[in-house]
């Protein structure tokens, strides 16, 4: 094995009063990717920092290559130095590469004249990823790179690292990007590194394990505090010199519990409060359409969400998610059309900049809009330290300023806060973003018992699949599909292909690109056959019958006497039951293959 080209060791750091880091360790080969993994709050971007030698450990020992060329993208990146883009991608080149900008710039959908001071967040993402691929690093820390960035964008970025020689850590949440590119685990728990020599598919498990032998080793400790204690109280004899040792071993091992009690893990609690909604229909769009002048969101889409659907929508950014959305809940009127929604809805929004946040309060004054020590869940109050610690907020952080908060604490006090809201409509705008991944299952978890509706835009393929029971895709031009089921099954039926490349390429590759729409691309004349076509007419009658009679024969078997009554009939109705479901599925792959054709053929 060849010489790392970085290596951390015994890294310890205290943020606050209390140890971030304690001897935790890190090394990188030549080529090597790694993902760094562990809760929000556990001092992954600080160790990142460390790494990058933007920030000095309080002991250990920091080995970086002489001559190593190295390139740290933080979560937030700041350009507010440059003027434009081009600027600050150029500012770690001389002019014979500048070509190399010019060219991550290009893939990325930006000129490179767009001012630094008005950029969105996912136009500054990919600023700074094209600044970090351009100098053609030897090791590329990369702190959540896949924040703010579309799917077609998310795809690019995997394409180029994989194809990078150069060493890399990255930070994410996005479970799919790490199973794709990271060869080997770091665990970052409680202080401390541990390591896994393989694939990010494999990590979930390993931990588990890894937690479940630490619970071992704490209960063990505890027997062995409880046989000194009942020495303490029966065993004690005249034997002065060895009562004394014992006593001071008890004392020991009770501090070494108290340790382990203190770092142990928290468990999340995340719980919606639901009210209840009469109205199996929320919201019906009607031929509803918006546009700019250059360029169409919105053609001609009708939509019918209705009570307990999860309605995945994702696209390109400048596609019009937030656009959908705003129409969808009332903030915008559509342009043409119409758009019914139930009126018993109550909307709990969580948007992606988290402008509910407010920087100067503290995390507690924030959860109990200033008054009091209560927060108002559904119909119950409850103490504000209670309730923050169903979010993995410490007792100490309820007089944190928000503004003190890493990215994926803010994202969880966002949640706490809205979710401590009545509601049977949750709108969630890139609801992943800085959150760990233990959060994300649970937040799934949550959403999948959840009475109510969810709308939610999301670039995580993974949550998508995970969450949504149908996917709204924006495939360009303003037309908008909508797909049965997540995102694998998305591109299943879009037969691999990825949606539309993201607007801005069209919007800022040329001076002349606003002053006419992109045209629409013409549609194939190539239509469905005649059996074909009467098949498709034919296959909705056809599945409701089949689940009328999968339906009448679960019933039958619920009957607990059934078997035992005549069981010969038991028989027949569970081969008749298996017999339909089969029909069912066929039948719903077919519907599938023959409506994703008939798309695909513009007809």
């Amino acid at each position: 094995m060849s010489a790392p080209i970085l290596n951390l060791q015994n890294i310890s750091y205290t943020l606050g009063g209390r140890p971030l880091l304690d001897g935790a360790t890190l090394s990188v080969q030549p080529g090597e990717r790694l993902c760094l993994v562990g809760r929000n709050g556990s001092g992954k971007s600080t160790l990142l920092r460390i790494a990058a030698g933007e920030l000095e450990a309080d002991s250990g020992e920091r080995f970086l290559q002489p001559g190593l060329k190295v390139h740290y993208l933080p979560q937030e990146p700041d350009l507010s130095v440059w003027d434009t883009v081009f600027n600050y991608v150029t500012a770690d080149l001389d002019e014979t590469t500048h070509y190399r900008a010019r060219a991550m710039l290009s893939e990325l959908g930006m000129s490179g004249n767009e001012k630094c001071a008005s950029l969105s967040g996912g136009e500054a993402r990919r600023s700074a990823l094209a600044r970090a691929l351009a100098t053609e690093p030897d090791l590329l820390l990369l702190d959540e790179p896949t924040n703010h960035l579309d799917l077609p964008c998310i795809a690019w970025l995997e394409r180029e690292l994989l194809a990078s020689g150069a060493g890399m850590i990255i930070i994410s949440h996005d479970r799919r990007f790490l199973e794709t590119l990271c060869k080997a685990v770091i665990w970052l728990d409680q202080g401390s590194t541990q390591r896994l020599d393989a694939s990010f598919a494999h990590f979930e498990s390993w931990r588990d394990e890894q937690i479940e032998l630490a619970e071992r080793a704490a209960h063990k400790l505890d027997r062995q505090i409880a046989r000194e204690e009942d020495w303490m109280r029966y065993g004690v004899t005249a034997r002065r010199k060895r009562n004394v040792r014992r006593v001071a071993e008890l004392a020991a091992l009770r501090a070494e519990r108290r340790d382990v009690a203190s770092r142990q893990r928290g468990t999340l609690k995340l719980e919606a409060s639901e009210a209840e909604n009469t109205s199996k229909i929320v919201m019906a769009a009607e031929a509803i359409s918006w546009a700019y002048p250059e360029r169409p969101l919105i053609s001609d889409l009708t939509l019918k969400v209705t009570k307990g659907d999860r309605l995945g929508i994702c696209g390109a950014n400048g596609a019009g998610k937030t656009t959908l959305l705003r129409l969808l809940i009332g903030d915008m009127e559509p342009q043409t059309g119409e758009i019914k929604r139930s009126p018993s809805i109550q909307m709990v929004t969580l948007d992606q900049q988290r402008s509910a946040l407010d920087g100067n309060q503290s995390v507690a004054n924030f959860l109990t809009d200033g008054h009091g020590e209560m927060v108002q869940v559904g119909t119950e109050k409850r103490h504000v330290i209670g309730y923050m610690k169903d979010f993995l907020f410490r007792p100490e952080q309820a007089r944190t300023p928000v503004s003190h908060l890493s990215g994926g604490e803010r994202g969880r006090l966002a949640l706490a806060a809205a979710l401590a809201r009545p509601s049977n409509l949750l709108v969630l705008d890139e609801p992943t973003n800085d959150l760990d991944l233990e959060t994300l299952d649970l937040l799934q978890d949550m959403l999948g018992d959840y009475a109510g509706t969810v709308l939610l835009v999301s670039h995580d393929r993974d949550f998508l699949d995970r969450l949504a029971t149908s996917t709204l895709v924006a495939e360009g031009n303003g037309r908008w599909i909508e797909y049965a089921g997540g995102y694998s099954d998305m591109l299943a039926q879009r037969r691999g292909q990825l949606p539309a490349e993201r607007q801005q390429k069209d919007t800022t590759s040329s001076p002349d690109a606003k002053s006419s729409p992109p045209s629409r691309p013409e549609k194939s004349v190539v239509k469905l056959s005649y059996k074909e076509q009467r098949e498709l007419d034919q296959l909705p009658e056809k599945l409701e019958k089949l689940e009328k009679d999968a339906t009448l024969c679960r019933k039958a078997l619920a009957d607990p006497e059934l078997y035992t009554r005549d069981p010969v009939r038991f028989e027949k109705i569970t081969a008749a039951l298996a017999e339909t479901e089969q029909k069912l599925s066929l039948a719903e792959e077919r519907w599938v293959e023959l409506e994703s054709k008939r798309e695909e053929l513009g007809g």
